[in-house]
């Protein structure tokens, strides 16, 4: 037996025509989707969209949820494992599930949530960098968090930083990452400010150099027809 956590649930039909375009279905605030994994046949589903998105809010992509099938006994414990989005509206537009073994690791990303204040944000004016916002890890099905928090309170200087090795992860759960990897630091505001100017004092330096390049060709150009001129009036007639 697994010893498997609470996990929130979503029912779902099968797709029984499939004549019936996604189009159609989406008008209808019908989400359509495909079931698949190890062992079991690929099924054609369709979802009530905001029963999807309360439960994607609730349990992410890398959290097991209990599915259930109209019609059938059976339950699936599966990982929303890939959303399509609607270009204009940001919506879901097809998702799948996918259930995978349990007796199995398995690798997925799961996002960082930054909480806290940091001191040297707050007092000295710098600004909060975040090099991480999601991680790769590796875990039993049923051992894969929603989320990942990082508490920022610790960084009181410019010196200090997160690194991947102080993040606290739930038992079970490996990450892949190198531990010196750094997660979120503080920038001082004059290097900031230096990033963010450097592009512009580049481009600067382009278009003097342009112009210099520029004034340089149309003296030359000039003096060309200043000589030109000059030898035609030295040229004898015929």
């Amino acid at each position: 037996m697994f010893n498997i956590p609470f996990m929130a649930s979503l029912s779902v039909k099968i797709r029984e025509d499939k004549k019936i375009k996604p189009k159609t279905l989406r008008r209808k605030e019908i989400l359509p989707a495909v079931l698949y994994g190890p062992g079991i046949k690929n099924l054609n589903l369709e979802v009530n969209l905001k029963d999807f998105e309360k439960v994607l809010k609730e349990a992410g992509e890398s959290s097991l949820i209990n599915l259930s099938i109209e019609g059938k006994k059976q339950k699936f414990l599966v990982l929303i494992h890939d959303i399509q989005s609607d270009p204009v509206s940001g919506k879901p537009s097809h998702a799948d599930f996918y259930q995978p073994k349990l007796e199995e690791e398995i690798e997925a990303h799961v996002p960082l949530v930054f909480e806290g204040e940091a001191p040297a944000v707050k007092d000295f004016g710098g600004t909060l960098v975040k090099k991480i916002s999601e991680i790769e890890v590796k875990a039993l099905p049923q051992h894969l968090p929603k989320e990942i928090r990082v508490d920022i309170s610790n960084l009181k200087t410019f010196n200090d930083h997160i690194l991947v090795k102080d993040l606290k992860l739930p038992e079970g759960v490996k990450i892949s990452r190198k531990p010196e990897e750094i997660i979120v630091s503080v920038a001082q505001p004059e290097k900031v400010e230096e990033e963010l100017e450097k592009p512009i004092e580049e481009k600067v330096e382009e278009v003097e150099k342009i112009e210099e390049k520029k004034g340089k060709e149309e003296i030359e150009e000039t003096e060309e027809t200043k000589e030109e001129e000059k030898s035609l009036k030295n040229r004898p007639e015929k």
